[in-house]
């Protein structure tokens, strides 16, 4: 088949003529993250039309949201497109004109992601160098996007024999395909075509797991050392209780609709030349740092964040300690909300962190020592200045995930006795999930919930079945960021580098399956991996 691209203006492509038929695509690609550029960059390069529509105007997700402390378990298992926007990264930061801030030779970067001297990679990086890498991809493959086109959350698709034939814009605006993508963090359009799904943890018993459901003493990390008490009046627990912390945190291993918790990936710097200051954000809730005050009251002093060094002497800020980034607890309507809830929500988390900020540097009941240290920090002129020069992208650790007929677990994470017998890429991070509630446990004073962190277990493959639905709920929709994986595997599973493979797998798999005129499900799993290969995805690993 021939390639047939078409490059069209935003404008072209809304709904100036919503009477007129629009063009059909082959993949339709709803979310303009990381794994949706990836995925359309796949989709051409195998001579396919393709479209990515994107709810709003950021692309790239986190991997241009501040994630620039790639988290990733193993390199060698990152292949594909994927691995070549890293090597792109590193091309990036060979050119000493994006040096500006410091020199290249002072740049240590740390941690598991460390930039190694026989690397083909570069594994941290600032946003606006990520941003750069996707745009000429973008570039280079002539692929149309469109910006602020969101589903309808009412109708916004259309079925006809167990495929989805068109998807519903709020502006009205039809949208043809023959295969389409839910590429984003919520999972919006899976949900609005009729596909099973689940939100929040399972219990222990559901699918056999040790780390699932309520975790209330494996929750050692980020956790209160000292006893901070939870009520609005100290003692006194007919005032009620700080905003944020649950009477009960429920059974040990029960499952229940909860969600961990969000933050954004901050990228701030201390070089005054790039620098801007920050000012108390309004409104500004004093309750909701309470936790904070006592805990320094009683001689904590941190961590307060990752502080995670970038080039050009920026961080990616991320979430450490009792009382952090994460706004624990304020995220649970976010998953199935309307779209008002959930900019009522990411408003919240922004106006919470950037408090948070002001009052380390400047709160007097911060002791002086820790005003000191922050107030040497601010954001960086420029990075996204068409968003007061903060991140537009929340982190959303944890949405929808898809119920398909096959479920990764922890089991296929530890490779206990099951492992993944249609591989299309591979996970290799520790099963992660942060903090989910507060609580007041027994002895009467607040408890972090939720942070489990076990690793120590090599890459394991990641199914074909868990990113394409039941066969009987859709035979053309891929979901490869709102995967079939229980709450604990998708803590392992969900990291940007793997979501970009996933993405390239998925789209290959729907190239494919329109070639050989075939639903996903029915796709020749042999051909789909030749393929995959060719393109030198990551299928097995050995040490």
């Amino acid at each position: 088949m021939k390639k047939f691209i078409i490059v069209l203006t935003v404008l072209t492509l809304g709904c100036r003529h919503p009477g007129r038929h629009p063009q059909e695509y082959d993949l339709v690609i709803y979310g303009g993250t990381s794994a949706g550029i990836v995925a359309a960059v796949q989709a051409v390069r195998m001579e396919k039309s393709v479209l990515v529509v994107n709810p709003g105007i950021h692309i790239g997700g986190l991997t241009t949201g501040g994630l620039g402390q790639t988290d990733i378990g193993n390199k060698q298992v990152i292949g594909g497109i994927s691995r070549e926007f890293y090597r792109r990264i590193r091309s990036y930061y060979e050119d000493t004109l994006h040096w500006e801030w410091e020199k290249r030779s002072d740049y240590r970067d740390g941690g598991q992601t460390r930039t190694l001297p026989d690397d083909d990679a570069m594994w941290t990086f600032e946003p606006r160098a990520a941003m750069s890498v996707f745009n000429d991809l973008i570039t280079e493959h002539s692929i149309p996007v469109i910006h602020n086109q969101r589903i309808s959350l009412q109708e916004g698709v259309v079925k006809e024999n167990g495929q989805i034939t068109a998807i519903k814009l709020e502006s009205g605006r039809l949208i043809r395909g023959k295969m389409f993508m839910d590429a984003t963090y919520e999972g919006d359009l899976m949900a609005m075509s009729g596909v099973s799904y689940t939100l929040g943890r399972e219990a222990v018993s559901e699918y056999g797991e040790t780390l699932n459901g309520v975790q209330t003493e494996m929750a050692v990390h980020h956790q209160f050392g000292q006893n901070v008490d939870p009520y609005v009046v100290t003692g006194d627990s007919a005032s009620g209780l700080l905003p944020g912390i649950f009477e009960n945190p429920g059974e040990e291993g029960s499952g229940d609709r909860k969600i961990q918790a969000y933050c954004f990936r901050m990228c701030l710097t201390d070089v005054p030349g790039n620098r801007i200051l920050l000012r108390r954000p309004g409104p500004y809730n004093e309750q909701e740092y309470e936790l904070l005050f006592r805990a320094l009251e009683q001689g904590y002093r941190g961590p307060f964040f990752i502080m995670s060094m970038m080039p050009n002497r920026k961080t990616d800020a991320n979430n450490n300690g009792c009382f952090s980034s994460d706004f624990i607890g304020r995220n649970y309507a976010y998953p199935g909300g309307d779209y008002k809830t959930r900019e009522e929500i990411i408003r919240a988390h922004r106006i919470y962190q950037l408090g948070l900020l002001w009052t380390l540097a400047n709160h007097p009941r911060v002791p002086e020592e820790v005003r000191a240290e922050w107030q040497q920090w601010g954001l960086p002129a420029d990075e996204y200045p068409g968003n007061g020069h903060w991140t537009p992208q929340l982190y959303i650790r944890e949405a929808r995930r898809m119920v398909s007929d096959y479920v990764m677990t922890q089991h296929h994470c530890m490779q206990e006795s099951v492992s993944a017998e249609q591989p299309v890429g591979m996970g290799a991070y520790t099963m992660d999930s942060h903090h989910v509630q507060r609580y007041v446990n027994a002895a009467g004073f607040v408890k972090n919930e939720g942070d489990v962190q076990v690793g120590g277990f090599s890459p394991y493959p990641i199914d074909y079945r868990a990113i394409v639905p039941k066969k009987e709920e859709c035979t053309n929709l891929l979901v490869p960021v709102c995967l079939s994986a229980t709450h604990i595997a998708f803590g392992s599973i969900r990291m940007e580098p793997v979501f970009m493979v996933l993405a390239q797998s998925a789209a290959t798999a729907a190239c494919l399956s329109i070639d050989e005129h075939v639903a996903l499900q029915d796709l020749d799993y042999n051909k789909l991996r030749r393929r995959l290969i060719e393109d030198k995805q990551v299928l097995s690993y050995r040490k």
